[in-house]
């Protein structure tokens, strides 16, 4: 083979291509394709460490089957998946002005194509920004998805404040574990929930209370509190509702649910439909990734204030797997990718 130069069109390289919606060990298949290449407004980035996400596997999954009309119908508009990276920087589209080639980057090509999964990934610039100096590649990969969504939810829809009390259900996983230590940053009294094998951890990175779900259910306990983070769990919103100051806010984010056709957009919606009939807000939201997101994570990340909380480490071929371990459920922390 002649000699190429990097991102050119029809280099090869290793990718997890999904040509149909189904279980991860099914549908997952590590294959030689062609590199992507950066367009005007993009990055191409040598990925050194991706992260698995929960929406990993519904992407993979294709559920809740409503998700679809985005998703694509029939099969994955999207063929590489991954959500999160970390690596150094290829070649950058000429619009591009905030990086150049070399720099260590991170963030998340969720809503655009994603792509992580791969050797090589193109990201638009504005959902890319230099990698935190005190994090590896790996431990980097495990902030973009989950942190901003964390962010998004605390500071943007649950309008949080110092001083108020935050209660997170799901506090031991992926958004939850950023979102403890993101909402004592901003100022805020912690409760935690999460089960038993979890409650040392959840103490470890800054809550102030931690409620173990398996012995006591926080709807009905009788504390109040300003903001609800609904990140995992059963609960309805009408309980969830029961544990709000009379201003509170509810974010539902996700939460256990059976079905396969609408899943927790069916909690979701049932919140959203609440809202205008009662004195607190019920809010969801997507997370969209933004460079001046990731640059205020970096800041909070460099001062010592977040840390992101690895459950276990795995390498390329070990996508189907995770992404599997992931929908069963209970994860601690972020799972990591090595590329």
């Amino acid at each position: 083979m002649k000699p190429v130069t990097p991102g050119a069109p029809g280099t090869p390289m290793r990718a997890f291509v999904q040509r149909a919606y189904g279980a991860p060990g099914d549908v997952l298949r590590l294959e030689e394709v062609e590199r992507p290449v950066a367009d005007d407004d993009g990055v191409l980035v040598r990925v050194h460490a991706a992260s698995a996400n929960p929406a990993d596997w519904h992407l993979v999954r294709g559920e809740p089957y409503v998700a679809r009309l985005q998703l694509g119908l029939r099969r994955p508009s999207n063929p590489v998946p991954g959500c999160d990276l970390a690596g150094r920087v290829v070649a950058v589209g000429a619009r591009v002005t905030t990086v150049r080639p070399g720099d260590e980057v991170y963030g998340s090509p969720f809503g655009s194509g994603l792509g992580a999964f791969a050797e090589y990934a193109s990201v638009p610039e504005r959902q890319l920004a230099r990698k935190p100096r005190n994090l590896t590649f790996e431990q980097a990969a495990a902030v973009p998805l989950a942190a901003q969504t964390a962010l998004q939810a605390l500071r943007d829809r649950g309008r949080i404040e110092p001083g108020q009390r935050v209660l997170i259900a799901g506090a031991s996983g992926g958004v939850g574990t950023f979102a403890v230590q993101i909402a004592k940053a901003l100022g805020a009294d912690v409760t935690g929930v999460c089960s038993t094998r979890n409650t040392d951890l959840v103490r470890s990175i800054g809550a102030d209370h931690v409620i173990d779900y398996t012995h006591e259910d926080f709807t009905t306990h009788g504390r109040r509190y300003d903001l609800v983070l609904y990140l995992a769990g059963t609960q309805t919103p009408r309980a969830c509702r029961r544990v709000l100051t009379p201003k509170g806010t509810l974010v539902v984010i996700s939460g256990d649910a059976e079905g396969r056709w609408v899943g927790a957009v069916g909690r979701i919606a049932r919140a959203l439909a609440m809202s205008p009939f009662v004195s607190q807000r019920m809010v969801a939201f997507t997370m969209r990734p933004e460079r001046a997101d990731l640059e205020f994570l970096t800041e909070l990340v460099e001062s010592g204030r977040v840390t992101p909380v690895i459950g276990a480490t795995r390498t390329l071929a070990d996508v189907p797997e995770t992404i599997g371990q992931l929908e069963s459920g209970h994860t601690r922390g972020k799972i990591v990718i090595t590329v």
